[in-house]
């Protein structure tokens, strides 16, 4: 089985893939990750249809069973905030051309799952995903390390019998 995490943004979207061994007893065998990136100087439109391309190559490539992403659930900056919308329904858009079944979490159940706290900070997740994934350093970018983070959130929380 191949569980695919995204953390969507619009200059950098994060993911991770993980392929797991023992679905049941949740044992990642493999695991791998890295970034789209798009540049400020492109139009928006374009960084979108970049990043829709992207994901449809990643999916095609990965052959994911399941793909997890993040659902926004609040934010700071509103222009922030309707850009990195933007950039994820261009994702699922892209997801669902595919249909691979999708799970989405919030930033604070992805907190949750990883480390029983929701309001852990970026670092305190990050060294969870390198204690689990038995990494020798914390994935770079951040944006990996959080797709990372999502993709062994939907491990966690996929049914048993998958």
């Amino acid at each position: 089985m191949v569980i695919l995490g995204i953390d969507p943004g619009i200059e950098k979207t994060g993911y991770g893939i993980l392929e797991i061994e023992s679905p049941k007893k949740k044992a990642v065998k493999k695991a791998a990750w890295g970034c789209i990136q798009t540049k400020k100087s492109e139009k928006h439109h374009d960084r979108l249809f970049l990043i829709y391309q992207n994901i449809l190559k990643l999916i095609k490539k990965a052959k994911p069973d399941a793909i997890g992403i993040e659902k926004l659930f609040f934010f700071k900056n509103l222009k922030t905030a309707l850009a990195v919308s933007e950039a994820r329904g261009a994702i699922l858009a892209a997801l669902a051309q595919e249909n691979v079944p999708i799970y989405e979490f919030t930033p604070l159940q992805v907190k949750q799952t990883l480390t029983n706290y929701g309001r852990a900070d970026k670092n305190q997740i990050q060294i969870m995903v390198k204690a689990t994934l038995g990494l020798k350093e914390i994935p770079k970018p951040d944006d990996a390390a959080d797709g990372l983070a999502i993709a062994l959130c939907a491990l966690y929380r996929l049914p048993r019998e998958k």
